[in-house]
């Protein structure tokens, strides 16, 4: 914003000698009003830039500069890694984990890794601040993450690594019918409505505004879906200042209903709109008697049947392994869940995550989610900061407790299905030796495995080296997970065809 100091001008001395009259006063006060109401009118809200990543979701102030955006380097990286910076001279120089960045002020070039990196306009320090164009994000950042950025400039969101939450709507044949989304990850989105105004002659209409602000929520393919409904014709996609919006048209009132999971928002009539009297509904043709139009029933879901089960071991009050004074283990294991229900998708595998969230969840609990799906494979997710590699384990089971008719003792409900999760965690190991991650496989008591009646592995991760933080690496999870998925896909049949 400008400075105002100095920016109003000494009145003359007459002015100053005669006193104001009353009516004088009022016009300056109406016109201090009316300047104080032009200056908020034409205020324009701060811009945003929205990080999404596995570590952590956030939002930064821009700063324009030179007529670009602007945004600090060093606040971009701290959530996501150790990060330093000092200034000698004209340099600027900054360590992201074990990555050396050079920076010189008024320079478009930066050395990072000893390469070339273009940053698009002019490197500017301020106050110590390193400001880089937030247009070189894109090629920036992976040189420090080692992994996949996707920066969307314009509307100033940046994503790091498969973290976009994906979605999909379908209008139902209910009358009036009902606009339900699925999302590929929990949302909280802030909802608002607003009246339209009528045009050529047709019913006034209302937008529902989904405005997604903390979630990674990515748009279809085109921006405008349309649904052939006179209720509720259409839906548009758009993107704006670190936010994601959804606006759904009506010709009716209409308000929005979450399912408890947070992942299915549905748009339905509110009850005044159920009126069969209010138009726009139905179109019935003219009879001279009244009739009562009856609405089908609506048919009630087919449960989704998952052929995998992940699960983010810990939560809540567990907090699992300190990995480090500011990494806890439960928080790494969402994050390999969501990486890991990302790749298995991709490859056809439907895949629920029994802990998406910071939430509690016993042991015999998970067992008893897992037991209920029916699904082919279960897959626990763990972390750790000794050792290298990956460890993945199949179930130690105890001694004695055996099944007594036809009942399963509960402690050994894997034992049926133990020689195909060996098979499987074999399968798993061979494609992580295959992208030279160190692997080993072994048997460990480790609950719920021996709880679960199909074929169940445990992976757990340590990082490849001494540095702890690489647990958090985008790039990083991506490989050990896709290394997964491909072992689960590639035992699809085996798995498929378990009792």
């Amino acid at each position: 914003m400008p400075s105002t100091s100095g920016s109003a001008k000494h009145p003359d001395r007459s002015s100053a000698t005669r006193p104001p009259g009353r009516a004088s006063a009022a016009l300056s006060a109406g016109a201090l009003l009316l300047l104080c109401t032009l200056l908020l009118s034409g205020a324009t809200p701060d811009k945003h830039l929205s990080v999404y990543s596995v570590a952590a979701n956030y939002s930064l102030p821009l700063v324009q500069r030179d007529g670009r955006d602007y945004v600090g380097l060093l606040e971009l990286l701290e959530p996501l890694g150790r990060v330093s910076a000092k200034t000698e001279g004209s340099r600027w120089r900054l360590r992201y984990n074990n990555v050396q960045g050079d920076f010189q002020i008024n320079k478009a070039h930066a050395r990072v890794q000893d390469r070339d990196a273009d940053l698009q306009g002019k490197f500017l320090l301020e106050n110590q601040r390193g400001l880089v164009p937030v247009a070189a994000l894109g090629s920036l950042l992976p040189r420090f993450l080692g992994g996949p950025v996707t920066l969307h400039e314009d509307s100033g969101r940046v994503f790091i690594g498969n973290i976009a939450t994906h979605f999909t709507a379908s209008l139902s044949s209910a009358n009036p019918p009902k606009l339900v989304f699925h999302f590929s990850a929990p949302v909280n989105p802030t909802i608002a409505t607003e009246p339209g105004a009528a045009e050529h002659g047709a019913a006034a209409h209302e937008t529902l505004r989904m405005t997604f602000s903390h979630e990674p929520v990515v748009g279809p393919a085109s921006p405008t879906l349309t649904f052939g409904s006179k209720a509720i014709p259409s839906a548009t996609y758009s993107e704006s200042n670190g936010t994601a919006i959804v606006t759904i048209n009506s010709n009716i009132a209409v308000m929005a209903n979450f399912s408890s999971d947070g992942r299915t928002i549905t748009v339905a009539p509110t009850p005044s709109a159920q009126n069969p009297a209010s138009p726009n509904l139905t179109t019935p043709a003219a009879s001279a008697t009244p009739s009562i139009a009856l609405a089908p029933l609506p048919t009630p879901p087919i449960p989704r049947r998952y052929f995998a089960v992940v699960d983010a071991s810990h939560g809540g009050d567990d907090h699992g392994e300190a990995l480090s004074p500011v990494l806890l283990e439960k928080d790494v294991t969402v994050a390999l869940a969501r990486s890991l229900r990302t790749e298995l998708e991709s490859r056809g595998i439907t895949t629920l995550v029994l802990r998406d969230s910071d939430a509690n969840l016993s042991v015999d609990q998970r067992a008893v989610y897992a037991n209920a799906d029916h699904a082919a494979i279960y897959i626990a997710l763990h972390a750790a900061s000794s050792g290298q590699g990956v460890r993945v384990y199949t179930s130690l089971l105890p001694y004695g407790d055996d099944d007594r008719g036809p009942f399963h003792s509960w402690t050994t409900a894997q034992r049926a299905a133990l020689p195909l999760s060996q098979s499987t965690a074999t399968a798993v190991a061979s494609e992580l030796q295959k992208r030279q991650i160190p692997v080993r496989t072994l048997p460990a008591p480790l609950r719920p495995l021996n709880n679960i009646t199909g074929p169940a592995i445990a992976v757990e991760v340590a990082p490849q080296g001494s540095d702890v933080s690489q647990l958090t690496a985008p790039d990083y999870q991506q490989l050990v997970t896709s290394a997964v998925a491909t072992a689960i896909a590639a035992s699809r049949d085996r798995l498929a065809g378990a009792p």
